[in-house]
């Protein structure tokens, strides 16, 4: 797939509820190291944390402006501490909930044109801003902090254990929650993903969203700001 197609696939839309291919969605991520033999650098992971300058910042396509007010549906989502959450009995106080599409590893390429689809780099670069703010989270009233992605829960734990992340990840690989709230996805290499939005839970309700997330690798530290504006 060229670059061009990988980019104009990225629509509101995709994938139908429904609709997941026989792919599974993190095989994106393992195209073993047959780019470094060819030269394609730009699908080689090789500092997850660094964000090129030239990123494509995402532009806002109204894809989230039904979420606010929303009631959290009954669903419960795999964890990568072995147990279940029910997003919608998450207690009182906040909860943070940041869906994004695709952490990278060390060790594999991430999609082909990766760095040309808006909002689509930074995963690593997100989470690790999640764990080193997560005590100003907590501190600013947040109950709950959860990563959110259509990977499955072995490939999460991954990413866990090595970022050292204080919080569990959600595993949607049904897309789920998109189903039912209408969350924005795209497709890289022809594998839905989910777009980077973050979602304010308070009381079963969607309080507040945040999308599109950009820059994603302080997107921590804008969250943490928008709650203590709020108090």
């Amino acid at each position: 797939m060229r670059i061009s197609e990988v980019a104009r696939c990225g629509s509101r839309n995709s994938p139908p509820a429904g609709s997941v291919p026989a792919r599974h969605p993190h095989e994106a991520a393992h195209r073993n190291s047959r780019a470094h033999a060819e030269g394609a650098e730009e699908n080689t992971v090789s500092h997850l944390t660094d964000l090129p300058a030239d990123l494509p910042v995402p532009e806002d396509d109204g894809a989230a402006a039904h979420l606010p007010g929303r009631p959290v549906p009954d669903v419960e989502l795999p964890d990568t501490t072995g147990g279940t959450v029910a997003l919608h009995d998450l207690g009182e106080g906040r909860s943070i909930v940041y869906c994004y599409p695709l952490t990278g590893r060390p060790d594999t390429d991430l999609p082909e044109g990766w760095n040309t689809i808006p909002g689509a780099r930074g995963c690593t670069s997100e989470a690790c801003d999640f764990r080193d703010h997560h005590d100003d989270l907590k501190a600013a009233g947040v109950t709950h902090v959860f990563g959110l992605s259509s990977q499955d829960t072995a490939y999460q734990q991954e990413v866990v254990d090595r970022l050292r992340l204080p919080f569990p990840m959600l595993s949607d690989t049904g897309f789920r929650l998109s189903a039912l709230l209408g969350l924005p996805t795209f497709r890289a290499d022809g594998v839905p993903l989910y777009k980077r939005i973050t979602l304010v839970i308070r009381d079963g309700v969607i309080e507040h969203v945040f999308y599109p997330v950009f820059p994603p690798n302080t997107h921590a530290q804008q969250v943490l700001e928008w709650l203590r504006d709020e108090g």
